[in-house]
């Protein structure tokens, strides 16, 4: 079931997804296909992450013509990206992201959170497309999600709502970069592992692994008894390396906590998109901003 308000506009979209690691730029036409895809390692853009992003887009308008540009980038922000404030983009604090798009590129600039914008590709083109409830999640670098409740994307009062990644799963554990202890993103994000074991997540032993699932589906289980849902779908670097175990071991989980007779059979599974999700929600966020 697709969210409300996320029907296309018919211009292509110059599509941005921003993200601590890497910033991924594509042409996307009106029927969902990504063209002229290009991507940006955030560590090589040096002091000027905003330049490095023009200089990527650049082209892309030249070739493209694109009626709308849709941003989805990792938060906090302030409302419609007016300000963000990744945690992991340490170069970024309260950074006038939207009007600097648009004063350069001279198009209309739509901006949601990633995984927020994640939520929305996977209800229009991926495996919740049958589903009027569930939570879209990324564990990669960091941890962050969307929740759609009722063919809604949830917003929050600030339109921030579904940072999973900051649910408690650990007492007095890892201090997070939003200044708790203990949150999801602080002790399974591929940033967390790296630091808790001295090597890339990519390279985690079994056990590592293992903990990981365990507390994303602990996280997911306990917010869909709260919530009243019953399919997470995971998306990132981290969930997809890991494999079926990931998800096999997340779903035992979240089973364990969300006992209720309505969160029966709950599923963590994998995203349907790939490595599409997250340039497919920006431009739905620039498609939903025209109409």
């Amino acid at each position: 079931m697709t969210p409300t308000g996320t029907a296309e506009a018919a211009v292509p979209c110059l599509a941005l997804d921003i993200g601590a690691t890497k910033v991924d730029v594509a042409l996307v036409g009106v029927d969902g296909t990504l063209s002229s895809r290009r991507r940006l390692l955030v560590a090589d853009a040096g002091d000027d992450l905003f330049a490095a992003i023009l200089n990527a887009v650049a082209p892309l308008v030249r070739e493209g013509s694109p009626g709308v540009v849709g941003v989805a980038c990792a938060g906090p922000m302030s409302a419609n990206g007016e300000d963000v404030s990744p945690l992991n983009i340490a170069q970024w604090r309260r950074f006038p992201l939207r009007a600097r798009l648009h004063e350069a590129l001279d198009l209309d600039v739509y901006i949601e959170g990633d995984a927020r914008a994640l939520a929305l590709a996977e209800g229009r083109y991926g495996a919740a497309r049958t589903l009027a409830s569930y939570l879209s999640m990324v564990v990669s670098t960091g941890i962050g999600g969307g929740l759609v409740l009722n063919g809604r994307l949830v917003d929050g009062a600030s339109l921030n709502a579904g940072h999973v990644g900051h649910l408690h799963v650990v007492d007095n554990g890892r201090i997070c970069a939003c200044g708790a202890r203990g949150c999801l993103e602080a002790e399974a994000s591929g940033t967390a592992i790296a630091a808790t074991t001295g090597r890339p997540a990519r390279d985690a032993d079994a056990e590592t692994r293992r903990r990981c699932a365990e507390l994303v589906g602990r996280a997911v289980g306990t917010l869909g008894a709260v919530l009243d849902f019953t399919h997470c779908f995971v998306a990132g670097s981290v969930a997809r390396g890991y494999g079926e175990a990931f998800f096999t071991t997340a779903t035992a989980s979240a089973r364990e906590v969300a006992r209720l007779e309505y969160c029966a059979n709950f599923e963590v599974r994998p995203s349907a998109l790939g490595g599409d999700g997250p340039l497919l929600g920006a431009a739905l966020v620039g498609w939903r901003g025209l109409t």
